[in-house]
């Protein structure tokens, strides 16, 4: 048995939470489930916590999501005589009246006091827990009070609701990344008219935060010190991140290699950086970069067959940078089957001028290729594709009659 939890709980906890990027998430994952099925509500609350997506749980571990069966999960914990678990539920708006009369403890208040004793043992996951109680105002209910107006209520909110800062930070810098989170939200937000923000307090958090070794903080710094132009302080925050298991950060690698502004340009390690970046977790970057790419021919021999999948992927990420390219790809029948209609559907998402683009556009209109014909709009097109040669040729066909209208010449 450990100090706060059972072994299972307690090696969980560090795996999954405390120190993501040692790797261990899915064998913990794998505990957890025997644990539970063996009577451990503690490890039944957090299993629930892992499946029910990445706002409770890094997205690095790539575990299922299955809210139905977390919620399920979430129940049998509190009939299994988990603290943390009544709170949990309590936080999710599950702890029904049903539910209430099932847990083994005699009130709200017995549970927290629980787990109020684990948080000020030093466990962070308590401490996180107890943050929320207050963060969150489920406080209210745990002391079930009464307020006579509500001047009172405000005054209660008031005392109470900063007690939450406190114990993010423990959890914080106890191994918890989650608290930074809401201690960013806490003092960015504040609380209506209750609780002033405090945006001073929220600077340094990601740093902070990857400071303590946190992969997505040391993402989220990142981005924010490429967005102040420390691009080569930047750059090496994503090293650390990626390395740590933060998919996204590949694709800020993968992109300095490609551009050669701050490393030597070197397309073919680009390639490989974004390869390691292709999961759901990290985002459409590396499968918008790796996918032009190979339509491109750079860095790795022109593979249209391996392109439109990776564009096709990043876009149902509803992520609209590799529309160019599949549009091309349908327009032409490269790497794909020849579709008129799928390509205007994506050369029509393009926000920008690109003289391809609007000669594509143009033919697809100018000849009613895969749609009714407008040589009216196919003409326009043409000529914002500007100098574009095919386009000059393809616009030579049509002509405008003396009553203002397109035709065939």
């Amino acid at each position: 048995m450990g100090r706060y939890f059972s072994d299972v709980v307690e090696k969980a906890l560090k795996d999954i939470y405390y120190d993501v990027a040692a790797g261990r998430g899915k064998e913990s994952f794998e505990l957890l489930e025997k644990a539970s099925a063996e009577g451990d509500g503690d490890a039944t609350c957090i299993l629930a916590r892992c499946l029910y997506g990445y706002q409770y749980v890094w997205r690095g571990h790539d575990f299922p999501e299955d809210y139905d069966r977390a919620e399920a999960l979430m129940h049998k914990s509190v009939e299994q005589g988990s603290a943390i678990g009544v709170l949990l539920a309590l936080r999710s708006k599950q702890l029904t009246p049903e539910l209430k009369a099932k847990m083994p403890f005699s009130s709200l208040e017995e549970a927290f006091q629980v787990v109020l004793g684990k948080a000020e043992s030093g466990e962070p996951f308590c401490q996180y827990t107890i943050g929320n109680v207050y963060f969150w105002w489920d406080f209210l209910e745990i002391q079930g009070k009464k307020f006579p107006d509500e001047k009172a209520l405000k005054a209660n909110l008031r005392e109470n609701i900063p007690k939450c800062e406190g114990w993010f930070w423990k959890a914080f810098r106890g191994g918890l990344y989650y608290a930074g989170n809401n201690l960013n939200q806490y003092y960015e937000k504040g609380e209506g008219d209750i609780i002033a923000p405090q945006p001073e307090k929220a600077e340094g958090i990601w740093r902070i935060g990857a400071e303590l070794g946190y992969p997505i903080h040391q993402y989220i710094y990142g981005k924010e010190l490429d967005k102040a132009g420390r691009k080569e302080e930047a750059f090496e925050w994503h090293k650390r991140a990626a390395e740590g298991g933060e998919a996204g950060s590949w694709y800020y690698i993968g992109l300095a290699y490609e551009e050669g502004k701050i490393v030597p340009k070197d397309c073919h390690y680009a390639a490989q950086c974004y390869e390691k970046g292709l999961k759901p977790s990290g985002g459409p970057g590396c499968y918008n970069r790796l996918g032009a790419l190979y339509f491109d021919g750079n860095g790795v021999p022109q593979n249209y067959e391996k392109a439109v999948p990776l564009l096709e992927t990043a876009y149902g990420m509803e992520n609209n940078w590799g529309c160019g390219y599949l549009g091309k790809a349908y327009f032409y029948g490269l790497g794909t089957y020849q579709d008129y209609r799928k390509a205007r559907e994506f050369l029509e998402k393009i926000s920008w001028t690109d003289a391809d683009v609007c000669y594509m556009l143009g033919v697809i209109y100018a000849q009613g290729k895969g749609v009714e014909q407008d040589i009216k709009k196919g003409a326009e097109y043409l000529k914002k594709a500007g100098n574009h040669s095919k386009a000059k040729e393809e616009l030579s066909k049509y002509k405008k009659t003396l009553f203002g209208k397109w035709v065939l010449r």
